[in-house]
């Protein structure tokens, strides 16, 4: 790589920083939905692939920095990894310790990032000598998957009898473009279903409000007043191994292990488990929550970072619900990636690893250094000037956008209907890892099965 080329990868990783700061704090912005559009994005714009993952890596470190200082400020999950940590962090704001709270998770967050990814790298590696095995069994692959991811869920029998409508749905789709010819039949609508089910629960609800009756019984809150504490000021550049206590720092770094090693499942469930695990034997409820809230975000972050990392090296294929989620358009974003086609195949190792330490380092610069000093400030600013509905709108118009650009008018449509499909399944507790599933699964299912 060039010193042009650095010096790109470094500015991208800035603005992905201080992006992703103000985003991580507004409260409700999942992240799928706020990540999966902008790289996408980016990867149709024609940006070099390197600059493209040190944008995603500094913006994901950055996210999932800043998403827990709404919890720990107001309560409010800044995205739905940071929900499993409010009870927890509840507890250290009735305490007067909010401040407390929001270093012990950015500083377990980042002992996350510093384990993820040398493990994340050498988990890839040897993965990858089974690549080509994996490979030729892609389709039964993604199916199974969509069954295992379902069974992990809560409702596993709705998220399992769900999965052979919705691929019904995406097929029929697909071939009514087809066969009134509004693309080739060589030409596989994908990009556009994916983002209708990433926004699904926002269409779902816009929908929603247009039904009066509907719209007369939501419930109406009066304006709510959220008081900050002033913290003491730390000076300097803060020390994540000063925040933490010794007990924490070593939970965090096996949280963090764990989160790399599971990296195929649900960092949902496994950061609500690592939660109950860590700190079930302590009794000081201050002392719990501040081991639980470390281990947890640690978790998140490694879940993140490996979740992306590990399919993206070794396999090329989306096979964790990190990469099936907001990491989706590293893998596929045709016609510029394609599963034949993308980073993994683009990108030699030492590319990946300094877009890799490139995006993360930066993330953490800037987002730490700001976080754990500024977190108040913040949020302040956050919560009285950015509404995160004015975000969500902004993410909803750039899916209208793209799903014109990939097949036009009725693609309009047919991705508001999956959408709604996907906003209900997603209300009645099928997660996006099975319904992204079954989008990849779907000709297989439709083919094969029936």
């Amino acid at each position: 790589m060039d010193i042009s080329l650095i010096l790109q990868m470094v500015l991208v990783a800035g603005i992905a920083s201080v992006l992703y700061t103000l985003i991580g704090v507004a409260p409700g912005t999942d992240e799928t939905a706020v990540l999966a559009p902008v790289t996408l994005v980016l990867v149709l714009a024609g940006f070099e692939p390197v600059i493209i993952l040190t944008f995603f890596m500094a913006a994901i470190v950055a996210k999932k920095l800043t998403d827990s200082i709404p919890v720990a400020v107001a309560g409010i999950p800044g995205g739905v990894m940071s929900a499993p940590m409010v009870e927890h962090a509840l507890v250290l704001k009735k305490h007067g310790l909010a401040d407390v709270s929001i270093r012990k998770m950015a500083s377990g967050s980042v002992i996350g990032t510093i384990v993820s990814i040398p493990i994340s790298f050498a988990l890839a590696n040897f993965l990858s000598e089974f690549s080509e095995a994996i490979k030729e069994y892609t389709d039964p692959i993604f199916f199974i998957g969509a069954i295992f991811l379902a069974l992990m869920t809560k409702n596993k029998w709705l998220a399992l009898v769900s999965i052979f409508p919705l691929a019904l749905l995406i097929q029929g789709l697909r071939h009514l473009y087809w066969g009134v010819g509004i693309v080739p039949e060589d030409t596989t609508v994908f990009i556009s279903f994916f983002l209708g089910i990433t926004i699904g629960p926002v269409i779902l609800t816009l929908f929603e409000l247009l039904n009066g009756d509907l719209r007369s019984k939501l419930t109406r809150h009066e304006t709510k007043k959220i008081s900050f504490r002033i913290s003491k000021k730390i000076k300097g550049f803060p020390n994540p191994f000063r925040i933490l206590t010794k007990n924490e720092t070593v939970s965090s770094f096996f949280s963090s292990l764990l989160g790399v090693g599971t990296f195929f499942l649900s960092p949902v469930g496994m950061t609500i488990m690592i939660g109950e695990v860590v700190a079930s034997k302590i009794k000081d409820p201050v002392k719990k929550a501040a081991r639980a809230i470390s281990s947890m975000d640690a978790l998140t972050n490694a879940a993140y970072i490996s979740g992306t990392l590990i399919p993206l090296i070794a396999l090329g294929l989306p096979l964790s619900p990190t990469a099936l989620g907001p990491g989706h358009a590293l893998f596929n974003a045709p016609p510029v990636f394609t599963q034949d086609h993308n980073l993994h195949h683009i990108l030699s190792m030492s590319e990946f690893f300094w877009a890799t330490i490139i995006g993360a380092g930066i993330a953490i610069l800037i987002t730490y250094f700001v976080t754990v000093k500024y977190a108040v400030q913040i949020c302040r600013f956050v919560f009285k000037r950015i509404p995160h509905e004015a975000m969500l709108g902004l993410f909803f118009g750039l899916v209208l956008l793209l799903a014109y650009m990939d097949a036009g008018w009725l693609n309009v449509a047919g991705v508001l209907l999956i959408g709604l499909v996907a906003g209900v399944l997603n209300r009645l507790g099928v997660n996006y890892g099975v319904q992204f599933m079954t989008l990849y699964a779907a000709p297989f299912i439709v083919n094969t099965l029936f």
